[in-house]
């Protein structure tokens, strides 16, 4: 799709809240399953029981009892510790669970293949198909497995959005598409049924966008997905546009910052028609084989003048960003993963008042928590360190080009 031609489906009088860190999205999310009538739909990457696992879970226990219909789409993957615990504590309570690519046993655990790649790693939630989170925190205790330097461990820096109004009803179908796509395969007509349903899901979802609650004021917004099939680039496609556009500012949070070509020319020559590039990156490795490759890039990025900013006080998890007075919140990092192989959900917001929001809460973060990267101290990281980071770029592109898309990278 051209980037001239990009279209997307806009919605008005949305009202959406920023939720940072689990401190506030969870309590959020357990508040709106308890409100919950008729159903609840949950995906996620990563659901892991730890306190805050068992908390949501015994949420959606309840739910279940009241007979809300209770539906879970886990990633074989991210969630593979637990999954087959999560299927029978999900299936006895009375809910519904699908597991997508779950990983296979045994020795074929051991063989590569590239479907294995393509991973479930949005994190979205629809409840009554009235309220909707779309955002990039996992079902994962805020203080589980981060690091602790000796003043107690620091939650995850992370965002999600809350959603209601005209927007939701896609939420819900494309939800409901994805269900649809995951269940047992059952003789050859699949997907003629598949497609009957889809087209069904489509038309009741422009229904249902029609009369949903519109606030006034409102925000307008758009939901934005990455798969395989009818979104390949969107995500990708929005943020490049964005930065093509932007006339005064750019603020990026990115947990894993590996970006093609594209967007880093795209970043180059904001920059240097006098758009303002800022970039909150890790500080802390979490994968280091992403962050040293990351980091061997930031040579490059200050001398285009872009400002790099590293995350200290905790595991920066956020994928997010403010490109003048719009703003995007979701699960998509600015990496190969995300915009080559991973189902992804990002909101997309144009309003100032939510875009300066999102940038207020990313600065005080940015100067409470962040060193600011200097040629002079990349200078100080010594020839080793460069080297590895070096190294590291080198095996994610080579990575990459398993995925035959090594030219854009």
């Amino acid at each position: 799709m051209a980037r001239g031609i990009l279209k997307l489906q806009w919605h008005d009088g949305n009202q959406i809240e920023l939720l940072q860190n689990g401190g506030q999205f969870f309590p959020a999310l357990c508040a709106a399953i308890d409100a919950a009538r008729a159903s609840v739909h949950l995906e996620t990457y990563i659901f892991k029981l730890d306190r805050t696992g068992l908390e949501v879970l015994e949420h959606l226990r309840l739910a279940c009892e009241r007979g809300v219909k209770v539906r879970v789409a886990l990633d074989g993957f991210g969630s593979f510790e637990y999954v087959d615990e999560l299927m029978q504590r999900l299936t006895s309570m009375g809910a519904m669970c699908r597991v997508y690519r779950p990983e296979p046993r045994g020795i074929d655990f051991y063989r590569f293949s590239l479907r294995r790649l393509r991973r479930l790693h949005r994190k979205v939630t629809v409840v009554d198909g009235q309220v909707a989170f779309v955002g990039g925190i996992n079902i994962i205790d805020d203080l589980d497995d981060v690091p602790n330097d000796g003043k107690g461990p620091r939650p995850r820096f992370d965002f999600a959005v809350s959603v209601r109004g005209p927007i939701v009803p896609q939420i819900d179908s494309e939800q409901n598409l994805l269900w649809l796509r995951m269940a047992p395969k059952q003789g050859n007509d699949m997907q003629r049924t598949y497609q009957r349903v889809r087209h069904w899901f489509l038309r009741r979802q422009r229904s249902l966008s029609e009369h949903a609650q519109v606030f006034v004021p409102g925000v307008r917004a758009a939901f934005l997905l990455r798969d395989n099939l009818r979104f390949r680039q969107t995500i990708e496609n929005v943020y490049l546009r964005g930065i093509e556009t932007a006339s005064g500012d750019i603020l990026i949070a990115n947990a894993y910052f590996f970006p093609g070509m594209r967007l880093r020319r795209a970043l180059e020559q904001a920059a240097r028609r006098g758009v303002r590039v800022r970039l909150l990156l890790q500080g802390r490795s979490e994968y280091a084989l992403q962050f040293r490759a990351s980091r061997s890039m930031y040579g490059k990025l200050l001398d285009d003048g872009i400002e790099v900013y590293e995350y200290m006080a905790s595991y920066l998890h956020a994928k997010v960003a403010v490109i003048d007075d719009a703003a995007t919140v979701g699960s998509s990092n600015l990496d190969p993963f995300s915009l080559l192989l991973a189902r992804e959900a990002n909101v997309f917001v144009k309003d100032a008042g939510f875009a300066q929001e999102l940038k207020a809460a990313i600065e005080a973060e940015t100067a409470a928590n962040a060193n600011r990267v200097t040629l002079a101290s990349l200078q100080k990281r010594g020839l080793l360190g460069r080297a590895i980071d070096s190294t590291a770029y080198f095996l994610l592109r080579v990575g990459v080009s398993l995925t035959g898309k090594s030219s854009e990278y």
